[in-house]
């Protein structure tokens, strides 16, 4: 299995002003932007690393799914949540020609933690033997920094704020603060049986 972002987090997404005036950056001062780039890659930084903590995207955006074989004959769970579309899926054979799926033939099971993209008949298209099928969906809660629910927000600005303090200090905030995996602890995915059931 492999996950890969087909879009990257739209950078007017990013509350950079609202992380700034977190910070505190330039009270008392006119604002020139020179902080920008830097708050946005704590920024950015954060939000990765809450994500991959949580299993969810904080932000929409399509991402790509790339495998050699379905988890089950009739669904595929996906690696992150929440998921609002599947865009398509692509089955290419050996030589990596491909065959786009007509959407009927699968449909979206909506669920907080774990959702799946479910055969619509008895079973998902087949995979050829060396082929993969691609799935391109959309994951996140919304488009906007105001669609994140608010305790994954203030983990990603605590978080941030770490990686700020902490910029010029050699190996230094590389455990996750315990205020942040408070904030994000009800978000995790808890996997049982080998996620058999999952």
């Amino acid at each position: 299995m492999m996950l890969s972002e087909v879009t990257p987090v739209p950078q007017a997404a990013l509350p950079v002003a609202e992380f700034k005036d977190h910070l505190r950056l330039g009270t008392g001062f006119a604002d020139d932007g020179a902080q920008d780039a830097l708050v946005e890659s704590y920024l950015r930084s954060a939000l990765a690393a809450i994500e991959g903590r949580i299993g969810k995207a904080l932000i929409a955006r399509d991402f790509l799914l790339e495998l050699t074989g379905w988890r089950w004959p009739d669904s595929q769970a996906f690696p992150l949540a929440p998921v609002s579309a599947v865009g398509s899926v692509t089955v290419r054979d050996r030589d990596g020609v491909p065959d786009l799926i007509d959407p009927t033939r699968y449909r979206l099971e909506r669920d907080a933690h774990r959702p799946k993209i479910v055969a619509s008949g008895a079973l998902l298209p087949g995979i050829p033997v060396g082929g993969t099928v691609e799935v391109v969906f959309t994951a996140g809660f919304g488009s906007a920094w105001a669609d994140v629910p608010v305790d994954l927000g203030q983990a990603v600005f605590l978080l941030a704020a770490q990686y700020h303090e902490t910029r010029h200090e050699l190996g230094a905030g590389q455990a996750m603060p315990f205020g942040v995996m408070a904030l994000i602890e009800r978000w995790r995915t808890v996997r049982v049986l080998g996620g058999g059931a999952a």
